[in-house]
């Protein structure tokens, strides 16, 4: 059985029907912007924002996260709704190195007008953000949650 996508193609009908490739568009563009934000870097010292960090990354850090996509179509028209979470992880001065990376990850990305592969990006907004102590007792993780509307292109 062959599907035949909205361009004609078996290729693009498969990729309109796979939410993981607008999730991984869209995870690269996340990236993209983190890295690129000359604010961000300066408070990491460096470009440190990972998919999956080195197995001694030195703090401050950032981590793309968990993601949940769900369909977000209507009235015939597909889209996906993501919930994307970045996670920023400290061990310097308590809360507040943490609090301070999270408004920086929120001033970088809301409402970004982020370039997706293949996928249009319909709206990037902040939704919640989460600062705790982890159990070792010395390190703090910013869990800093966005939601996307994304459509194919």
């Amino acid at each position: 059985m062959q599907f035949i996508g909205r361009t004609g193609s078996a290729v693009a009908a498969i990729e309109d029907l796979m939410p993981t490739a607008a999730s991984a568009a869209l995870r690269a563009a996340v990236h993209a912007a983190l890295t690129a934000d000359p604010a961000l870097i300066a408070m990491l010292g460096g470009q440190k924002i990972y998919d999956e960090p080195p197995r001694e990354a030195a703090f401050p850090y950032v981590t793309l996260g968990e993601t949940r996509v769900a369909d977000f179509s209507a009235g015939g028209e597909p889209a996906l709704e993501h919930q994307l979470t970045l996670h920023a992880w400290s061990r310097q001065g308590g809360h507040r190195e943490a609090n301070v990376i999270a408004g920086a990850l929120l001033q970088a990305l809301d409402d970004a007008p982020l370039a997706l592969a293949g996928h249009r990006l319909v709206n990037f907004r902040f939704a919640t953000a989460d600062i705790r102590r982890e159990s070792d007792g010395r390190t703090y993780r910013a869990l800093v949650r966005f939601r996307a509307v994304t459509e194919p292109q």
